[in-house]
């Protein structure tokens, strides 16, 4: 995948499960002990190294797609990797906490948004992915890296598409008002919904339409000279933020009804679900359910709003190694030679859907449509910021939007309000 950083951020991250794991024990423990593990040097020997457990927070979707990995790095090894579940909406703060006085774990598995605070806080030490960073999607390293140091391995890539019922609208749109048309067309036809996308009653969901506002050449942040977001570049602010604030209200409630601030997550999965509208703006945790209702799925790419490509956010899910572990060396050996191997990646995938960030494994994975589609997404993506300024900038922009989307307010007034008000706590 090619690297885009011209945008940024990372909304409401959606957790999903395609289903049960199905790479079984025996492939997993003989590329477990392939020869990159067997070979390691240390791999016998870790144990006189430091301490004899390693503990790996994890939640509980991704689990059971390390319970293999982990054994056969015990037998290898003699060295124990307890995982223990934690709620995901916890554990990022969890571990800031607990690191620094020695009670955290040795590994955590996340998202790469958490770097900034991960970095800022000291709680995650660097890892040398070497050679290995090749057999990755280059925007997956790009995602794990911050400030010049890579932080993480990471197992995903995941970002939303157009879900499309084949059924309601049998050819796909390029531009948002031929969706829009689209969806109308479907409702005189006795659809319920033209277009469905959830909304958080407090903050509506900036992170779903962030490619709608790229396309109308709106990022979130600019960049530095090394390709990093930068804090001080508040692009949101730039002269096309008015233009899409007038877009926004226009496909609210008093408009053309496209959006509406009543309809939850929920309610839009369950409504596409029930075949009560042409289109559902989402990612592809929400394929498999849509699949068993019966819909006729299609993934279309993301419909453009003005004369730049509509850019989703990626985000890119991964293995951190503590700064406070008590056996560095071994957690390094485990995630290194272990999890970087193909059986394990495609485990994860099994286990919970979101496309390899291993290409070996992507490239199976993307024998079906759907993957194969969602991942041609997300390469014209950008990667989520990991900046910690990024904290600043969700409550207000999401909260303006949801104004505009109930019909209140001035667009352009509105919008610039948000962008000072994000300046100034960008500066405290």
């Amino acid at each position: 995948m090619k690297v885009h950083t011209t945008g940024t951020t990372a909304f409401g991250r959606r957790s999903f499960a395609l289903g049960a794991v199905s790479v079984t024990a025996a492939l997993v423990l003989s590329a477990c002990g392939g020869s990159d593990a067997a070979d390691s040097p240390d791999s016998t020997d870790l144990a006189s190294a430091g301490a004899t457990t390693l503990t790996m927070w994890v939640d509980a979707e991704r689990s059971p797609a390390l319970t293999d990995v982990t054994a056969r790095f015990k037998e290898d090894t003699g060295i124990e990797i307890k995982l223990v579940t934690k709620d995901f909406e916890q554990v990022s703060d969890d571990f800031i906490t607990q690191v620094p006085t020695g009670k955290g774990p040795d590994l955590i598995v996340g998202p790469h948004d958490w770097l900034g605070k991960f970095v800022q806080n000291g709680v995650i030490a660097p890892i040398e992915l070497g050679d290995k960073a090749a057999d990755f999607q280059e925007s997956a390293v790009a995602a794990m890296t911050y400030e010049g140091s890579t932080y993480g391995v990471p197992y995903s890539i995941e970002n939303i598409g157009l879900l499309r019922n084949a059924d309601l609208v049998p050819e796909p749109a390029e531009t948002m008002d031929e969706v829009i048309a689209n969806g109308k067309a479907a409702v005189e036809k006795g659809a319920e919904f033209p277009f469905l996308v959830g909304m958080d009653p407090k903050q509506g969901d900036p992170y779903h339409l962030y490619p709608f506002q790229t396309s109308m050449g709106v990022p979130v942040f600019g960049t530095d000279e090394t390709g990093g977001y930068d804090a001080s570049k508040l692009e949101l602010g730039n002269e096309n933020g008015a233009a899409f604030a007038a877009k926004v209200k226009e496909w609210g409630e008093a408009g053309a009804g496209i959006l509406n601030s009543n309809i939850s997550a929920d309610i839009a999965k369950e409504k596409f679900n029930a075949g009560a509208s042409p289109y559902f703006l989402t990612g592809p945790w929400n394929v498999p359910l849509a699949q068993e209702a019966g819909i006729n799925v299609v993934v279309d790419p993301l419909p453009t709003t003005g004369d730049k490509p509509a850019q989703p956010f990626i985000g890119v899910n991964g293995f951190f190694i503590s700064a406070k572990s008590q056996n560095t060396l071994a957690a390094t050996e485990f995630a290194l030679n272990y999890l970087t191997t193909e059986a394990v990646q495609d485990a994860m995938f099994d286990g919970g859907g979101r496309p390899p960030a291993l290409t070996a494994s992507f490239d199976k994975a993307a024998e079906d449509p759907i993957v194969a589609a969602f991942g041609k997404i997300g390469a014209e993506g950008v990667p989520m910021p990991a900046i910690p300024e990024m904290g600043a900038v969700w409550a207000d922009w999401g909260g303006t939007e949801l104004a505009l989307i109930k019909g209140q307010g001035d667009p352009a007034e509105s919008w610039a309000t948000m962008v000072s008000n994000v300046e100034a706590k960008i500066a405290k």
